[in-house]
């Protein structure tokens, strides 16, 4: 590949890439960083409703390039900016401890709440008062394993290009739709409205997750909303939901954490819909 010419710390495409570190920042752009290799290739395979790419630039290291030759050639043939870049560049406008010498700058890829009730959602996700962008990014992850059709975070949780949400979703932030902003009671209303039963999980809720996929009433199109890590939903959240459902703790754990509660809900949601051939 020879020796590329590296870019300017003081290149205002540099800095550009820097201040998105800064919600204000991200939010007056429509921009955000991807950090290292899987989230880059996922951001290079994404392309926006109307076939735009979401990957706009691609900040690398001249080792990382070599190494993700890949990724870098298929990023120059989706029209993304190439900027070969000293580590320290990449450090600076890294937000992890350790950079893995790939960063791109990407488009926002949220979806209107309103074309994911019109896709007739089958398994959704509502983040609500969701407040740790770890939590929001790895329940993202649980979604998309567990085969969701959408995520949608309300208007009191965190925001969805928070560096460590992007990190935390390991590329699942690029494979299904992401509703961000909505107020909850528009999110349970409008879902309802759809045909999807709503679902609040809970440690404190009245039904058993047990119980409900014993009597078989898990089968149809669910949403599940899950709250703040700490204080769990309010009580006026659960009063709108059509059922407050605890994971049931078999051993001496005294709770489960948000992300592992998420898997174990969705799963089961999962599991029953293709049982009954919803899925």
């Amino acid at each position: 590949m020879g020796t590329p010419e590296l870019i300017s710390p003081r290149s205002p495409r540099v800095t550009a890439a820097r201040r998105l570190a800064k919600r204000a920042f991200r939010g007056k752009e429509r921009r955000f960083i991807a950090e290292g290799p899987q989230a880059v290739r996922e951001a290079v395979a994404h392309r926006g409703e109307g076939g735009e790419p979401t990957l706009l630039e691609l900040f690398a290291t001249v080792e990382a390039a070599e190494r993700y030759a890949d990724i870098v050639a298929a990023a120059r043939a989706g029209g993304a900016r190439v900027h070969f870049a000293a580590d320290a560049v990449i450090a600076e406008v890294s937000q992890t401890v350790t950079p893995q010498g790939l960063l791109g700058v990407c488009r926002f890829l949220d979806s209107p709440f309103e074309d994911i009730l019109r896709s007739r959602p089958r398994l959704v996700a509502v983040l609500a008062h969701v407040r740790d962008p770890g939590n929001a990014g790895t329940v993202l992850r649980c979604a998309d394993a567990a085969g969701a059709d959408a995520v949608v975070l309300t208007d009191a949780s965190v925001d969805l290009y928070n560096p460590k949400s992007v990190r935390a979703s390991v590329g699942s932030l690029f494979h299904l739709p992401v509703a961000v902003g909505v107020p909850v009671e528009q999110a349970v209303h409008g879902l309802k409205e759809a045909g999807v039963r709503i679902l609040a999980a809970d440690g404190a809720g009245a039904d058993d997750l047990d119980d409900e996929l014993d009597a078989g009433t898990m089968g149809g199109p669910t949403a599940w909303i899950f709250g703040n890590e700490a204080w769990g939903l309010p009580a006026e959240t659960r009063a709108l939901a059509d059922a407050v459902v605890r994971v049931p703790i078999h051993g001496k754990a005294e709770s489960l954490n948000l992300a592992t509660a998420a898997a174990v809900c969705l799963y089961a949601s999962a599991r029953a819909q293709r049982t009954r051939g919803e899925r």
